[in-house]
Parts: C-alpha cells; sequence; structure tokens
C-alpha cells in the first residue's frame, strides 16, 4: 500500500464548502459551526441543499441526488478549497454510485474533511482519486461546536500539518510491537459494509488500519470484525489503532471482543488514540505513510497530512 497524493494547506482567506452528504442537519449547531470556521478567517460556504430532509426517509439530508450534486458541484469548483462534511449519520453510500468521478478527478486535488458515515466517501476517494483524506470533526457536530480540543486540532491539521504528526494513547497495548504502514480505516460498520463495492479498497494488507465506531453492542462489533477477518479484508495489516467506542456498551465487555478479534493477527493493536465520536476528537488522515508503535502509544506520520 502506498502513499496517496497529499491536498494543499489552506491559508487564510481558503474557501471551504460545506456539505450533507448523509442525515439531516441541525440549522443552529451548523451555524456555530460556520461561525468558528470564519473566526479560523475562511470563507464557508453552505451548500444548497444542507439543512434539506427527504420527505420519505427522515433519515436522510434530502434525496441522493441533490446530497450527490451538492458535493460534486463543491468539488468541481475552481474556487473551493477544502469540503466539510456537515455531519455523519447515514447516507453518503447512497451517493457514492451517483458521482461523476472523472469529472471529480478533473478538478485536482482538494481537502475532504468527514468522519462517520463519511467512510465510505473516504475509501472512495481513495480508490477513485488516489487521494488524502482527513477523518476528522464536522460542521455541525456537537462534538466540534462545543470542544476546544477538537476546533485546534483540526485547524492546526489544516494550516500546520507538521505540528500534528503524532497521535498519542496512555493506555496500555492491546498487542505490543511496532509496524509501519499507509493509515486506512474510519467506522468499522461502514468499512464492513462496504466490502465488496467498487469504490472500497479489497483489503488493508500493508495498512495501518484506525477503527471506531459509534452505537453498536459489543456482538454487533464482534460482528463486523469477523466479517472484515472471514472476507480476508484483515489479511496483511500491518497494524492497528483504536479510536472511540462511544454507545457500544462497556470497554469492560468491548475489549476481550478486541482481544479475541484482533489480538491472533500477530501485530501491534493501540487503543483509545482519541479519534472518531468523542470529546475532544483529533483529525487523522489516511493515505499517509506513518508508524505505529504501540509500546510508546504512538502514531507518528511520515509527513505532514497536508502539503
Amino acid at each position: 500500500m502506498n502513499d496517496l497524493l497529499r491536498p494543499a494547506r489552506l491559508a487564510p482567506g481558503a474557501r471551504v464548502a460545506v456539505v450533507a452528504p448523509s442525515g439531516p442537519v441541525a440549522e443552529e449547531r451548523l451555524a456555530a459551526g460556520v461561525d468558528i470556521l470564519r473566526g479560523w478567517d475562511l470563507d464557508p460556504v453552505v451548500a444548497p441543499h444542507v439543512l434539506d430532509r427527504h420527505r420519505e426517509l427522515g433519515h436522510l439530508a434530502g434525496t441522493d441526488a441533490d446530497r450527490a450534486a451538492d458535493l460534486q458541484r463543491a468539488w468541481c469548483d475552481p474556487a473551493v478549497d477544502a469540503v466539510l462534511c456537515a455531519r455523519g449519520g447515514y447516507g453518503a453510500q447512497r451517493v457514492v454510485d451517483l458521482l461523476d468521478w472523472e469529472a471529480m478527478r478533473a478538478a485536482g486535488p482538494k481537502v475532504f474533511i468527514g468522519f462517520s458515515d463519511a467512510t465510505a466517501l473516504h475509501e472512495a476517494f481513495a480508490v477513485r482519486l488516489g487521494l488524502v483524506t482527513l477523518y476528522g470533526p464536522v460542521a455541525a457536530g456537537v462534538d466540534f461546536v462545543k470542544s476546544a480540543r477538537a476546533q485546534e486540532h483540526l485547524k492546526a491539521t489544516l494550516f500546520a500539518p507538521e505540528t500534528v504528526r503524532t497521535l498519542t494513547s496512555a493506555v496500555t497495548p492491546l498487542a505490543p510491537g511496532r509496524a509501519r504502514g499507509v493509515t486506512l480505516g474510519g467506522c468499522l460498520a461502514l468499512l464492513a459494509t462496504g466490502y465488496g463495492t467498487p469504490h472500497t479498497r479489497s483489503g488493508a494488507r500493508g495498512g495501518l488500519l484506525l477503527l471506531e465506531d459509534v452505537g453498536e453492542q459489543p456482538y454487533s462489533v464482534d460482528r463486523a470484525l469477523t466479517q472484515l477477518l472471514r472476507t480476508g479484508w484483515l489479511d496483511g495489516v500491518a497494524g492497528i489503532a483504536l479510536g472511540s467506542w462511544d454507545r457500544c456498551g462497556s470497554y469492560e465487555e468491548l475489549r476481550p471482543v478486541f482481544a479475541d478479534r484482533l489480538g491472533g493477527l500477530g501485530v501491534p493493536v493501540v487503543e483509545e488514540l482519541g479519534f472518531g465520536h468523542c470529546e475532544g476528537a483529533l483529525t487523522v488522515p489516511f493515505g499517509v505513510g506513518a508508524e505505529l508503535d504501540a509500546d510508546a502509544g504512538t502514531l507518528t506520520l511520515d509527513a505532514p497530512a497536508l502539503r
């Protein structure tokens, strides 16, 4: 697995398009998030359908066609430097096949930021565009709007990525050791359900896999990990870093699942690296070469996330 193309970092005045490829967006939190971006001297532009709600399917922010059009229009606009998701939820899988990937490739590299359900888009951006993406806070996310730590880490990643090249865990590793590879991953459920689709990697071989999830019971986490094991998707993975598992039951129940399903891979496994659905969530890049040192509890990027 090779490093992907790194987009350019942002500078004051950069235009950031906010899109909603997944679930419906809370207007008040969106306004608060946009204000934060303006406070960074960015120029946020909210896409036309961000506040839409699908008439029949209340879990979607508008129709598939409109959500896809917002994302593609933003990406292909030469005045836009970065595209930021408004929230997660569900629905990104439904727009991936509607995007014109040739047109988006022709538009050139730019920064894409999102997490949770946006995992489907992170995979597609890697497979179709060969591009480094940022798994981090979303514009209308409650953890972003209310957390100075999440805001500052995302801001540093966008403007001064060389200052945030190491993430650290303070807990004992699930499995010791040191490994090198290219970062990939996201929400476990999305990776498992994306297997076999045309916009998803065929496997994690040679990669450092970053996993997190929300609202899944321990048996569901077990089921998703078992799916990845049975399909061979985890064959040859170099190392694994676990993030947050909010509303997934007690960690005392989850840890034995991780030990049982991941411990036999013979690779280093780090826990609680501080990304995902958690207060003060850190921004992690996908597609960048890095070293995972489980004994030290660190993930260190070989190069800044953005050039």
